[in-house]
């Protein structure tokens, strides 16, 4: 027979949100970021995939919970494709931290501020100014840029020296700079996974909710699961384990080991809700 336990978190808030979505599943959102949580990290990120599985334990989620939603930095329709999504029911993406939607194979969008655009001017010529090391390169994603330093021969340090200078730049244009693993993100100011998690929660009415992430931007999310839990809305925030981001795990309730934990965490659910007597 199939295991259809459930881990256990390791905080009792975490728990009180695992149990509450585990009683009434038509009520639980369960969200999840994309690039180290659902897909490995890779030193390109056009090349990131879904992990093997990933697909079908959100179909078979959707199937039973009232709503699954992934938000992520990148453009909603491309993790749909990256990640084979496209065929799950009901499913949302929100993409650049919730300001652009997918949903029923339709993307809609909020209006790109003007600052991205000097940006994407003035940032190839910034980079060579300060001589940012080789392997530094510039991530596109629309309405935000991100400047990845995974292929440099020291990672730590070029993202070290490109902090004040890439500070500077956000601030003349009015924006946000925000850290990752490796990557520092140029983006709108206001725009997080945080307040696109309780947006989402307030419009579908969900009495219960779950977020899997693993890098600093998740920890906004994982801040909107604990403010939730304050008005009366149980969750649980789930940390994908990475060397890189030890504060992910620290702020989490439960953590799982990596995108293959995640995966198999979704899984679990998904017997969970599919158990006789479910």
């Amino acid at each position: 027979m199939p295991d259809t336990t459930l881990p256990r978190a390791a905080t009792a808030d975490g728990q009180t949100g695992l149990d509450t979505l585990a009683a009434d599943p038509a009520g639980a959102l369960v969200a999840s970021d994309f690039d180290g949580t659902l897909s490995p990290i890779v030193p390109d990120p056009a090349d990131a995939r879904a992990y093997p599985g990933a697909a079908d334990a959100l179909t078979k989620l959707a199937v039973a919970v009232g709503t699954v939603v992934i938000i992520t930095g990148r453009p909603a329709a491309d993790v749909v494709r990256f990640g084979g999504l496209g065929e799950i029911p009901g499913l949302i993406v929100l993409g650049h931290y919730g300001a652009e939607r997918w949903q029923g194979g339709r993307v809609t969008a909020a209006p790109v501020p003007d600052g991205v655009a000097h940006v994407r001017a003035e940032l190839p010529g910034l980079l060579a100014t300060v001589g940012a090391p080789e392997g530094t390169h510039i991530e596109d994603k629309g309405t935000a840029l991100a400047v990845h330093t995974r292929r440099a021969a020291d990672p730590s340090g070029a993202l070290e020296k490109l902090r004040e200078p890439l500070a500077r730049l956000a601030a003349e244009t009015g924006l946000a700079v925000e850290p990752g693993r490796f990557v520092w993100e140029i983006r709108p100011v206001g725009s997080d996974k945080g307040q696109a998690l309780r947006s989402l929660v307030s419009e579908r009415g969900a009495r219960s909710v779950l977020f899997c992430g693993d890098d600093l931007g998740d920890l906004a999310a994982f801040a909107a699961v604990r403010d939730l839990r304050a008005d009366g809305v149980p969750g649980c925030a789930v940390a994908s384990r990475s060397a890189e981001s030890p504060q992910v795990a620290a702020a989490a309730d439960l953590v799982v080991d990596g995108p293959p934990g995640v995966v198999e965490l979704l899984f679990s659910l998904a017997r969970y809700y599919g158990r006789p007597g479910a």
